[in-house]
């Protein structure tokens, strides 16, 4: 590896599996110091594991991303245990996947808090950390749902929508005090999420076969490609790459 993240203390929300435990396990081998928040503690205790096996320095700190109680609390364990963070990934997020009047109040509430009140949360709680430094770098998950719509994913598209905006509005008001905000745009990737997602879309009768997707992106993408851009954004390589959506799909977005 060559070290990018070398002198970085790096959070990942949602870093204990899929896409987010790619962008853990790269990040650490890339220099970093990271810490790792997510709800599933046994997994995001396992990927601590497997950084230390491999020479790395990594934490664990559980919580519910959509709390504010405890990502205050996650915030200052890192912080403690590993300095002051200045890179921050985005990551935590989720997906309702059903008819559009089918679906409920409560999951209308609960998926904009995971997808998009936790990016609120996070990243009001590490700026000020990154300020004092003097920079940093914010990264956050969104997708190519965020401009191509999926029927029965309006409450997904919608979220997306929303981490879009939100890495962009951050950009500009931080860029000042040398802090730079990007969202990476993954297509439909192999990870748990992203077999349930195309599972479910067949059941309801959206076309997510194999063909369809060789069609629209060539083949399925996986976690690690993500991980590589998230890596690019969070570096010192992307030193004037503020505000931007980066897409990883294959040009799905393109057509």
């Amino acid at each position: 590896m060559s070290g990018r993240l070398n002198n970085k203390v790096a959070l990942i929300s949602g870093g204990a599996t899929g896409m987010g435990g790619a962008a853990s396990r790269l990040f650490a081998a890339e220099g970093a110091k990271v810490g790792i928040v997510d709800i599933n503690r046994d997994a995001g205790l396992q990927a601590v594991a497997d950084i230390e096996k491999a020479g790395g320095v990594a934490c664990f700190a559980q919580a519910d991303v959509s709390r504010a109680d405890d990502v205050a609390r996650a915030v200052e364990e890192v912080r403690q245990k590993l300095g002051p963070i200045t890179v921050l990934f985005n990551h935590a997020g989720s997906i309702v996947i059903k008819p559009f009047l089918e679906t409920t109040e409560q999951e209308w509430d609960r998926l904009t808090d995971v997808n998009v009140k936790s990016m609120f949360l996070v990243t009001k709680a590490v700026l000020p950390q990154m300020i004092a430094a003097g920079g940093g770098s914010i990264v956050c998950t969104s997708s190519i749902s965020a401009v191509a719509a999926t029927p029965m994913e309006v409450l997904y598209c919608t979220t997306k929508g929303a981490c879009h905006m939100f890495a962009r509005a951050i950009s500009v008001e931080f860029r000042d005090r040398n802090i730079r905000c990007n969202a990476v745009c993954p297509g439909f990737v192999r990870t748990p999420h992203g077999l349930r997602e195309v599972a479910e879309l067949q059941k309801l009768g959206v076309d997510a076969s194999d063909a369809a997707l060789a069609v629209q992106q060539g083949r399925i993408c996986e976690p690690e490609e993500v991980a590589k851009a998230a890596l690019f954004l969070a570096s010192d390589d992307a030193s004037f790459v503020n505000g931007a959506q980066l897409f990883v799909d294959n040009g799905f977005t393109s057509v």
